[in-house]
């Protein structure tokens, strides 16, 4: 596609001469763009001069309404010159203003491949590149090339906290868990890293990596028969029972107003005492509001200023651990009536 379009080009300029073809726009901006190849002629040779003249040819075009004439005009330039130190910016202009994403990944991925790196005005031309195909790239295992890329050439341009995050993310979409989990472990060594839209991320991932690196093995695969074991060992005050099927990571216990990651949700406190001096009684029933995700079970009687507790079960989502994924787990404690 870029060889037909190039070639028809050439084809328009032999008719039209050398930059007839690129003569466009109002009065006004034909005559600059006629003033602007005259002086290219005149200092063409000129590195430093003819990128200068190129990028304001380029906007004027651009600004005329011309933008394919401006890639045109700039692929032209690459494959006529193809020693021009600035090859790998003229691309960068062309990829920048495609409204094809697949066209500009092309151009992208070219000026990583064939060109050196370049700095203009402070900025380089790579890593704007591989910014821009991190953006538009679908494919998760080519997204992790870029990110690394990153990381190893561009550490001090970037957030690397953020970076780790996203990388983790992606691994996690090509089932690569162990390095998922080695990149979210990363990503917790940036506490000031902010990620947009997910003010706890910081809390959720390390939740998460705590749970990936623990025994995992008070989950069951049956609600009901984790749920009987409960009553069971409440019955019985069996404080052992009850506390081996309490979740090891992340287990909350809260008001219904607070959130779980409230820094007041996960204060440890001693369970077993509370149900030794109580006389705890629990519907036969989960509550109607129960799901296939989550589950509540009514309690009360407990030697608590608040007497009645609400077990809250969850779905375990953790596709990292086939052989838990999808059970259950006693995950918290509300405390007080059901709002």
């Amino acid at each position: 596609m870029v060889v037909a379009v190039a070639l028809a080009a050439v084809i328009l300029i032999s008719c039209a001469g050398e930059s007839g073809y690129y003569i466009v726009g109002t009065s006004e901006q034909q005559q600059e763009l006629r003033e602007l190849f005259r002086i290219l002629d005149r200092n063409g040779d000129d590195d430093s001069a003819r990128v200068i003249l190129l990028e304001h040819i380029a906007g004027h075009l651009l600004e005329a309404g011309y933008p394919e004439r401006m890639r045109v005009f700039l692929t032209s330039h690459v494959e006529t010159y193809p020693e021009d130190p600035y090859n790998a910016y003229y691309l960068l202009l062309v990829a920048r203003n495609y409204n094809s994403d697949r066209m500009a990944q092309h151009y992208y991925q070219r000026i990583l491949a064939n060109y050196s790196d370049l700095s203009i005005r402070g900025n380089s031309v790579h890593y704007s590149a591989l910014s821009e195909l991190l953006r538009l790239t679908e494919q998760p295992a080519v997204r992790i090339r870029y990110y690394h890329d990153l990381l190893e050439r561009f550490r001090d341009r970037i957030d690397v906290g953020s970076t780790y995050y996203y990388m983790a993310r992606t691994y996690e979409e090509l089932g690569e868990w162990d390095e998922a989990f080695a990149a979210y472990r990363r990503f917790l060594s940036y506490p000031e890293t902010r990620i947009l839209g997910f003010p706890e991320a910081h809390r959720h991932v390390r939740d998460r990596v705590n749970f990936y690196d623990s025994s995992r093995d008070w989950t069951m695969e049956s609600l009901d028969t984790l749920v009987n074991t409960l009553k069971s060992a409440i019955w019985r005050q069996d404080v052992r029972t009850l506390l081996r099927h309490k979740a090891d990571e992340n287990f909350f216990a809260m008001s219904w107003e607070q959130e779980e990651y409230d820094s007041n949700s996960q204060i440890a406190f001693n369970l077993g005492s509370f149900l030794l001096r109580s006389r705890v009684r629990y519907a036969a029933d989960l509550e109607l509001n129960s799901n296939a995700r989550e589950a509540y079970l009514r309690t009360w009687g407990w030697s608590h200023r608040i007497r009645t507790w609400y077990l809250y079960f969850r779905r375990v989502d953790f596709p990292a651990d086939p052989e838990i994924h999808g059970n259950w787990e006693w995950a918290g404690i509300y405390f007080g009536e059901a709002m």
